[in-house]
C-alpha cells in the first residue's frame, strides 16, 4: 500500500511490539510503521477496534503510540531515532486516584 520513493541509508532500527523494524533518516514513527506494513497502531478506548494514522499532520490523534515507556504519543509527529522501543496502546489507561482519594 504504502512505498518509499527513494532509500535512505544508514537504516535506524526500532522495535514495534517487540519486532525489530528499520526506518530511514526523516521518517516519523508513523510514516516508518506504515512502510514496514503496520497499519494498526493502537486499539479504541471504546469499542477495542484497531486504528491507524489518518491524519499524518497531528490532528486526529488516531496514531498515538507509547515511545519509549512515555504513553500517548502521536506517532505521525514523533521523529524516529535509532533505537526507539515504540508499543501499540490498547483501550483507556488506568488512572489511580490521587493520594487520598477513594477510588
Amino acid at each position: 500500500m504504502f512505498r518509499r520513493l527513494r532509500e535512505a541509508a544508514p537504516a535506524l532500527r526500532f522495535r514495534f511490539d517487540g519486532e525489530p523494524l528499520t526506518g530511514v533518516p526523516g521518517d516519523t514513527i508513523a510514516a516508518a510503521l506504515l512502510a514496514s506494513g503496520r497499519l494498526a497502531l493502537r486499539k479504541s478506548v471504546v469499542g477495542g477496534e484497531p486504528r491507524a494514522p489518518y491524519c499524518m499532520m497531528g490532528v486526529c490523534f488516531e496514531c498515538l503510540v507509547e515511545v519509549d515507556g512515555v504513553a500517548n504519543r502521536q506517532a505521525c509527529l514523533t521523529p524516529l531515532t535509532d533505537g526507539m522501543e515504540v508499543r501499540s496502546q490498547s483501550g483507556a489507561r488506568t488512572i489511580r486516584p490521587a493520594a487520598g482519594q477513594e477510588p
